[in-house]
């Protein structure tokens, strides 16, 4: 038995067209032969309905037409009567007398019921029936479809009867053959339709075909084939769709051998300081072991946080990297103020707190709200100020930190996004490049965007813009830092924090 879903998309695709378009041709043939095979019974039934009434209407007169006399015996009407009557095709007609055979039809009628010895006797048989019905008779010869219309005169004492009788065989071999030629030209049609068909079919297949073999030759090495795409139907579509998902698997692609070649360069280094000292100490100098063992230390101190800021970055691709629930900015702004001071000893203050509530994910926020404060203290100098705000703006809330730090050269406010990326103002010692690229995950994960204004030499603003949900605002919200200006902000004069407190903290970012 042939495993249909084994069979090629061509093959099925094309035999069911087939199926289709027989099953459309049987049924529009049997619908229409079922009703012309009606059609051809009632026309030979109204043949023979007319002739019978032209002979009553001829017995009913009484008068011979060709010599304008009464009718002196029975027989006499009947010969009358098949003179005027001109057979169609297949009908024919006989004249009894007493039960024999009196008159037959003219030499030119086809249908010979006189060599039929069984309907000659059916007919003979009802010479006395007085009752008037057309009736199917089948004998050895044909099928007929028959009426026998008998006549007495009161005076004739032989009764006559005329047999009229239509071949119904012929007259159905006909149609018959009729639909005999519409299978044939259906049967051709078929074939045209499934020749057709697969001409069609492989043609529109045709771009699928390619994109089998595209897929079939890229490999995770190389992804750099693309289906070629024409036309703007649904195969285009589909190809289009599979070309971006290699563009989004090249990407990504492309994103793992990158991490995977700068994770090897980040922790190949601080093993090979590690290991260089373990074999250069002197182990008998115990200044010497204490020393190499503060620099092991914190290179694979150094090594954690790298460590746990790829895992940070692995985890925002989850679906639950955040969990969002209503958050009253204003007090969360005032949290991250607090937690942010004893980053370092700078002016800390509050540009503005915007007085809403928002679903976010509270703690992720704080995260990289912290992490833009830890660069902007790395980047400044001691009793410089940094601020930190947040605002709603037109559908969108929007959080940043100030700084009067070092700025960012233009030509690297794109690349401290990326992953390992480094303004070019700053060390490798300063942190493992992630920091900027775990704050761009964690705003990315609520449907956020980050940007920063900055201007070497007087410093730098991040924004952090995050969509606003529906939310049920304490209060107007209408001041907010300008997104150009680089000093103080805010319609009331700021809170100042003032710390002199020195903190080592460990950054988590590069530039800033």
């Amino acid at each position: 038995m042939v495993n249909w879903s084994a069979l090629p998309v061509r093959t099925r695709v094309i035999a069911l067209l087939v199926l289709l378009t027989a099953l459309a041709l049987i049924l529009s043939g049997a619908t229409a032969y079922v009703l012309q095979r009606g059609s051809m019974v009632r026309q030979i039934d109204d043949s023979l309905t007319r002739s019978v009434q032209e002979f009553r209407i001829l017995a009913q007169e009484g008068i011979d037409p060709s010599s304008g006399e009464p009718f002196s015996a029975s027989d006499q009407l009947v010969f009358t009567a098949m003179q005027r009557t001109m057979p169609a095709e297949h009908e024919g007609m006989l004249g009894f007398r007493d039960g024999t055979i009196s008159w037959t039809a003219s030499p030119a009628v086809e249908l010979r019921l006189e060599r039929d010895p069984e309907i000659v006797q059916w007919a003979a048989s009802r010479l006395h029936d007085q009752s008037v019905a057309i009736e199917t008779l089948t004998t050895a010869q044909t099928t007929y479809r028959a009426v026998t219309v008998p006549i007495q005169f009161d005076h004739d004492a032989a009764p006559a009867l005329m047999l009229l009788a239509y071949d119904y065989s012929a007259a159905l071999q006909e149609l018959d053959t009729v639909f005999v030629t519409y299978g044939i030209v259906g049967f051709g049609v078929l074939v045209l339709v499934g020749v057709a068909g697969w001409i069609l079919v492989g043609r529109l297949l045709h771009p699928l075909r390619i994109l089998q073999s595209t897929a079939a030759e890229i490999s995770g090495t190389d992804l750099r084939r693309r289906v070629p795409v024409s036309g703007q139907d649904d195969v285009a579509g589909l190809a289009m769709t599979f070309n971006e998902m290699l563009d989004r698997l090249q990407e990504s692609f492309s994103s793992q051998r990158q991490l995977l070649d700068d994770v090897g360069h980040e922790l190949r280094t601080p093993i090979t300081i590690v290991q260089g000292h373990l074999e250069l100490q002197d182990a008998a100098d115990p200044a010497d072991v204490r020393e190499v063992q503060e620099i092991a230390l914190d290179e694979l101190d150094r090594m954690r946080l790298l460590v746990d800021d790829l895992v940070t970055l692995a985890q925002s691709g989850r679906p639950d990297f955040v969990a969002t629930q209503p958050v009253d900015v204003g007090s969360l702004t005032r949290d991250v103020l607090s937690k942010a001071s004893p980053l370092g000893p700078r002016i800390w203050t509050l540009d503005h707190a915007a007085d809403l509530t928002v679903p976010l994910d509270a703690q992720r926020i704080t995260q990289a709200w912290l992490q833009l404060a830890s660069n902007a203290v790395k980047y400044s100098q001691e009793g410089s100020k940094v601020s930190i705000g947040s605002q709603a703006l037109s559908g969108t809330l929007r959080l940043w930190v100030r700084d009067q730090g070092i700025g960012i050269r233009p030509e690297d406010r794109h690349s401290i996004f990326d992953r390992f990326g480094r303004g070019s103002n700053s060390t490798r010692a300063e942190g493992s490049g992630l920091g900027l690229n775990i704050v761009t995950a964690i705003v990315g994960a609520h449907g956020g965007t980050v940007d920063v204004q900055s201007a070497p030499g007087i410093g730098s603003t991040f924004y952090l813009d995050l969509p606003l949900a529906p939310q049920n605002p304490t209060g107007p919200d209408t001041t907010g830092p300008d997104v150009t200006d680089h000093g103080e902000t805010g319609t009331g004069r700021p809170r100042t924090v003032a710390s002199s407190q020195s903190t080592t903290t460990h950054s988590k970012d590069g530039a800033a």
